[in-house]
């Protein structure tokens, strides 16, 4: 199970800086306005829904101004239930893509022919690290081996 997770850090590495940015731009140019909205709409003990929509469209044009209204003017607890509400969404959301992202086996992406398939020098129990048939960098098949020495090699040459 561990190589799910591990695999799935690695393949998202650059994605959680963008889930990261996305979510402070969510929490200010929309979260922001709402809150305000909700807020303003619910001062007259109601909710009015021609303050909310009014105030929701003036807030949306200038968000930077609306999270310092929502600080003045005592609207920070609707501003942050409606933050955690919406944390909490985006959340699962990131999970259930971060899960999908999981390799399905060990061997997901796992270049094939490569010195991959072995630890901590245990290729050199059958390699060589100094001389004979270039392999892979730092591995080479030894000439004076006893046994079967036969190389096919799958590839292909690029001349320029």
């Amino acid at each position: 199970m561990n190589y799910k997770i591990q695999g799935a850090i690695k393949r998202n590495r650059k994605n959680f800086i963008i889930f990261a940015i996305l979510w402070i731009l969510i929490a200010i140019v929309f979260v922001s306005p709402f809150a305000y909205s909700s807020h303003m709409a619910g001062l007259n003990g109601g909710a009015d829904i021609g303050v909310f929509i009014e105030t929701f469209g003036k807030s949306m044009l200038n968000p930077f101004e609306t999270l310092g209204k929502i600080f003045s003017e005592g609207a920070t607890g609707t501003y942050f239930s409606t933050l955690l509400v919406t944390t909490i969404f985006y959340s699962v959301f990131f999970f259930i893509g971060f899960a999908r992202s999981a390799p399905k086996n060990e061997y997901t992406d796992i270049e094939h022919g490569s010195s991959d398939w072995s630890q901590r020098g245990e290729q050199y129990q059958i390699l060589n690290r100094n001389k004979g048939i270039i392999l892979a960098e730092g591995n080479y098949l030894p000439v004076d081996k006893r046994g079967n020495v036969n190389v096919l090699v799958v590839g292909r040459f690029r001349f320029r």
